[in-house]
């Protein structure tokens, strides 16, 4: 997965963290605008979500985090 889609889904994790509080959760869509400007990028996202990680609909927002930080 690039850097930048790595850095935007733990800025948006942080984010929702911030204004929601820690149980907050998240789906692949909140990395996104509502109109799909970037359909590589959101693939990528999907792919990543989905195929490789297996994860549900909406995850804990700590758990992305940890995740796409491990992949560093």
């Amino acid at each position: 997965m690039r850097a930048s889609l790595r850095q935007r889904m733990i800025e948006v994790c942080q984010r929702k963290i911030a204004q929601k509080g820690e149980g907050v959760g998240v789906s692949f869509y909140a990395f996104f605008a509502n109109r799909n400007d970037d359909p590589e990028l959101l693939m990528e996202a999907a792919t990543w979500w989905i195929q490789t990680q297996r994860l549900d609909h909406f995850e804990k927002a700590r758990k992305i985090i940890a995740l796409v930080e491990a992949m560093k």
